[in-house]
C-alpha cells in the first residue's frame, strides 16, 4: 500500500498489539483530545459476504475511544473498558478507507465516557459509546 492511499495526517499506528497485528497496517492521527484510527479495508477485515466484520468495528472503536481517553489525560493513566455499545448503520467493503473518530464526552476521577463515529469513505456506518475505568499506571 502506498502513502497515496492513506489520508493526509495519518501515520502508522504508534501502538502495537498481538490482537490487532492481523489487521495491519493500522494508522492513526492524534489531535489534542483524541486518537483517530484508520485502515484501508482488505479481505482479512471482512465477513463471508465480503463486508467489514462487525467485530472489527467494535474492536477498533474500543481501541480508539480508550486511546482518546488516554490522550485526554496526557497518557498518565491507563483505561479498561467497562461497557461498549455499537449501533451499525451501514456497511463497507474491500478498498474503502475506514476511520474511527472518537470524542471523550465526560471525564472523572475513576470513570470516563467516550463516543465514536465509524466512517467508510466519510460515510457513517456505525456509532459507538464506551465507558472506561481509570487504571493508575503502576497500580
Amino acid at each position: 500500500m502506498t502513502s497515496a492511499n492513506i489520508p493526509e495526517g495519518f501515520e502508522p499506528h504508534f501502538r502495537k498489539s498481538p490482537f490487532t497485528d492481523p489487521w495491519e497496517p493500522l494508522y492513526s492521527r492524534r489531535t489534542e483530545k483524541a486518537v483517530i484510527m484508520g485502515l484501508r479495508l482488505a479481505k482479512p477485515h471482512t465477513n463471508a459476504r465480503g463486508l467489514i466484520h462487525g467485530g472489527l468495528i467494535a474492536s477498533l472503536a474500543d481501541n480508539a475511544m480508550g486511546y482518546s481517553c488516554a490522550q485526554a489525560t496526557g497518557w498518565v493513566t491507563s483505561f479498561v473498558t467497562i461497557s461498549l455499545s455499537i449501533d451499525f448503520t451501514g456497511g463497507a467493503g474491500i478498498g474503502q478507507w475506514l476511520s474511527v473518530e472518537s470524542d471523550v464526552i465526560r471525564t472523572g476521577g475513576t470513570i470516563f465516557f467516550a463516543q465514536s463515529l465509524i466512517k467508510a469513505d466519510d460515510i457513517v456506518i456505525a456509532r459507538a459509546n464506551g465507558t472506561f475505568r481509570v487504571v493508575r499506571k503502576g497500580a
